[in-house]
């Protein structure tokens, strides 16, 4: 591998780096707009093994919408990303996937309506973790997500103040 490669592939696993953490962002800020913008046109993803659904960008967006709600505090640590970018002729090509493992901490709504800000709040914590599976493609606009999937491996959900 030449210089100039080793650089660029250097630079892919960065931008891939920066994609990856930039999910969980979106989806802990709840920014659903920043969320769309980092799939391809015709991005997928999957979340049925959390209970959830599986359908393009656009649909899992406004699910995500919906569901977050439930969880007004949430915070993802996708950890351990392993990055295999494919190659052609020697050079950096352009689709990658990324696994990489998730620990999931958030907080279920009050069901007294108390606000997350409240510490004193009665709403459990829930902590889910597993694997994410992402397959990335380089666009013109930079690397962007062309599938998502979810492989949820455990749950917990603790009342508040419980260890």
């Amino acid at each position: 591998m030449t210089q100039r490669a080793e650089h660029s592939t250097v630079m892919d696993r960065l931008a891939i780096d920066d994609l990856i953490t930039g999910y969980a962002h979106a989806v802990d800020d709840g920014d659903w707009d920043a969320y769309r913008e980092l799939f391809t046109k015709d991005g997928r993803a999957d979340y049925r093994s959390a209970g959830g659904i599986e359908g393009g960008c656009e649909e899992i967006a406004g699910w995500l919408s919906e569901t977050m709600r439930h969880f007004p505090v949430r915070q993802h640590l996708i950890v351990n990303r392993r990055i295999a970018l494919a190659t052609r002729d020697g050079a950096p090509g352009d689709t990658a996937t990324v696994r990489a493992d998730y620990l999931n901490p958030m907080r279920l709504a009050d069901p007294a309506g108390a606000t997350p800000a409240d510490h004193g709040a009665m709403a459990p914590n829930y902590t889910c973790g597993g694997r994410y599976a992402f397959t990335v493609h380089r666009t013109p606009e930079g690397w962007r997500l062309a599938e998502v999937v979810v492989h949820e491996k455990w749950r917990q959900v603790v009342p508040n103040g419980k260890v």
